[in-house]
């Protein structure tokens, strides 16, 4: 059978999907500046102020709408951009806030984040590509704070949170941080090369690199269950937060989610940087764990949250966010191995989305399921952005390098 990835009819699906998704959050742009976390109806929720990595990830996503000519996505950009270059930037202290409050106050408790920075990064990188006004000196500035306060180069990776003064680094490292560090890298590394005088590609990439090799020392050492959270020494705290295991960004145990997502980071390191039989074999491991544990572990279809470290199901809410890079991370080993079990995955997570996850009365997904696949809000109330839902409608029709926004802007999409 055809995959459906080489499907017109599938394509077309695609697209439409991802037009459909972009419509759903116009009203993201705030007049102020960022971007707004969305409630179920997309209407801006304004009890939950404005977040960093929310309007990065609405900076990033609307400029690859741009980037495909899509009518009304420049605007809803370009407001989510002026959060960035305006009230959520600390002109004071250097880098960005974590958020505005209800108010506008910036948050300051929370500190500066290298999850934040990343976005930052990733946001600055698709809005330089897509033309929008003021992404290269955007890019130009995430990229030096990102250097100078995240960037371990001892470590070949990063370190995770300051106070809001740059003054003290905690003692905590993550995961989470260290593979949007990756994804972000990835794409400044194609934008920098794109753009002349703007910096070195393939030093991004190397850094890149370095990390991903953390990431397969990590699968190989725990049976492809990755550690989430690290000592200052980067040894494994498989203990941290056993005693509330749905925390939003440090759960407890492993993240069958964050195996697929690094599955597919793995690879465009590959196909960015020459073939490497090492990084495919990771990224395999990392998908097939993800899917023994993952996938229908308590009978029910969907991907459980967490498991423990002997692949036991801890949280069992459906994310969202999992099934797309579960998706995403299908096509791309299906691309680069030619196996056909990866395009059966494929093609039965995107009927999964279809039956369960895409809303068509309000649109977008529902970024939450509970064990019985019903909508659920207990982590993730409302449908905050569109970032992963939007991606696993391109990722299948888009070379594995360069990434999104630089493929779009050097060719249309077919």
């Amino acid at each position: 059978m055809t995959p459906w990835t080489e499907l017109p009819s599938h394509r077309s699906w695609l697209d439409a999907e991802s037009r459909r998704l972009l419509s759903f959050g116009l009203g993201a742009g705030l007049p102020g500046g960022g971007a707004a976390y969305l409630d179920d109806a997309g209407d801006p929720d304004p009890a939950r102020g404005v977040q960093t990595w929310i309007t990065c990830r609405t900076v990033h996503v609307y400029s690859l709408g741009t980037l495909l000519g899509i009518p009304g996505c420049a605007p809803v950009a370009d407001a989510a951009l002026a959060g960035l270059t305006g009230p959520l930037r600390d002109t004071g202290d250097g880098g960005w806030f974590h958020a505005l409050d209800a108010d506008g106050v910036p948050d300051t408790a929370a500190g500066k984040s290298c999850y934040d920075h990343a976005f930052v990064m990733l946001a600055a990188s698709s809005a330089a590509l897509a033309g929008r006004p003021g992404g290269v000196e955007l890019l130009a500035e995430a990229t030096r704070v990102y250097l100078e306060k995240f960037w371990d180069d001892d470590a070949g990776r990063p370190v995770d949170t300051w106070d809001a003064a740059f003054t003290r680094c905690d003692d905590y490292r993550g995961l989470n941080a260290t593979m949007h560090s990756v994804e972000a890298m990835l794409a400044v590394a194609d934008a920098v090369d794109a753009l002349a005088d703007h910096g070195d590609g393939a030093a991004w990439r190397a850094r890149a690199a370095r990390a991903v090799a953390f990431v397969a020392e990590l699968a190989q050492g725990h049976d492809g269950r990755l550690p989430e959270h690290f000592g200052p020494d980067w040894s494994p705290d498989l203990g941290l937060n056993r005693d509330r295991p749905d925390d939003k960004f440090k759960p407890y145990g492993a993240t069958p989610g964050h195996g697929l997502e690094w599955a597919r980071l793995i690879l465009h390191l590959e196909a960015a940087t020459g073939p490497d039989e090492g990084l495919v074999r990771t990224a395999t491991v990392l998908f097939d764990r993800a899917v023994a544990d993952g996938w229908a572990a308590d009978g029910a279809d969907g991907f459980v949250y967490t498991t423990d470290w002997e692949g036991d199901p801890v949280v069992p809410t459906r994310m969202h966010w999992v099934l797309a890079e579960a998706i995403g991370a299908a096509a791309v080993l299906h691309r680069r191995t030619g196996e056909a079990r990866f395009a059966q995955w494929y093609a039965r997570w995107w009927d999964y989305a279809e039956r369960y996850l895409i809303d068509h009365g309000r649109g977008s997904w529902h970024h939450e399921l509970d064990e019985a696949n019903r909508p659920a809000a207990t982590v993730w109330p409302g449908k905050p952005d569109l970032y992963h839902a939007f991606q696993a409608t391109l990722i299948p029709v888009l070379p594995a390098a360069p990434t999104l926004a630089a493929a779009l802007a050097a060719a249309p999409r077919p």
